[in-house]
């Protein structure tokens, strides 16, 4: 069955749940779309080893002009006759999904380029705030292997935000505090209309995938 399913790579970790927001994004789509999936478990630091072997495109450069690999990436046999199309990026692979599989759609009809803004704004604004408190916990989610791997030389390893300051964590939870009551004013307006209480009012969408993958 494995060979006849979409296959969605993904970071393996401490934890007994996918964590990765990006790649969240993207399981969420499959289950609403209700598409048939399995989920491969790769170590950071296998990320670029793996996408590398199974032909996953680069998502940029680095300085050097060396490629940047990273999750998600799915591989899907379905509809590509005897070679798997494998794709990255959050954005692309929801569009190839939507385009793919118009069923339960999550693009609703003229929405894209507002869609395209919010998620940009999640992106680039809501998550920042965020940055110092998540990267700190995530590398804790990592596997020891993994950790050891992109831990520092001589440091035993990385403290929690709260451990680097009592001042700098308040500020870093008042910024995150800021985006989310911002978020909500905006996504309250449709529902003092009536209108719902998702991004598109009554539609599940692209948008509130982008919203959920962080929560």
């Amino acid at each position: 069955m494995s060979r006849s399913v979409i296959t969605l790579y993904d970071i393996n970790s401490t934890v007994a749940q996918p964590w990765a927001p990006n790649i969240w994004r993207i399981r969420f789509i499959l289950n609403y779309k209700r598409l048939p999936h399995r989920t491969v478990w790769i170590e950071l630091d296998q990320v670029e080893p793996t996408l590398r072997m199974v032909g996953a495109p680069p998502v940029g450069q680095k300085p050097d002009g060396r490629p940047v690999y990273t999750l998600p990436v799915i591989v899907d046999p379905l509809r590509s006759g005897s070679t798997p199309f494998v794709l990255s990026n959050a954005c692309t692979i929801a569009e190839y999904l939507e385009a793919t599989y118009p069923a339960r759609p999550i693009f609703p009809e003229g929405s894209r380029a507002m869609q395209a803004l919010f998620v940009h704004y999640i992106q680039e604004i809501f998550v920042k705030p965020l940055l110092p408190i998540l990267i700190p916990l995530t590398h804790q989610r990592l596997s020891e292997r993994t950790q050891a791997h992109f831990r520092p030389r001589g440091a035993i390893s990385t403290p929690p935000l709260a451990a680097t300051g009592g001042l700098q964590h308040e500020q870093a939870w008042a910024a995150v505090k800021e985006q989310f009551n911002f978020l909500a004013s905006i996504l309250d307006k449709n529902n003092s209309d009536g209108s719902g209480v998702v991004a598109m009012g009554r539609d599940v969408s692209y948008a509130d995938f982008a919203v959920c993958s962080v929560l």
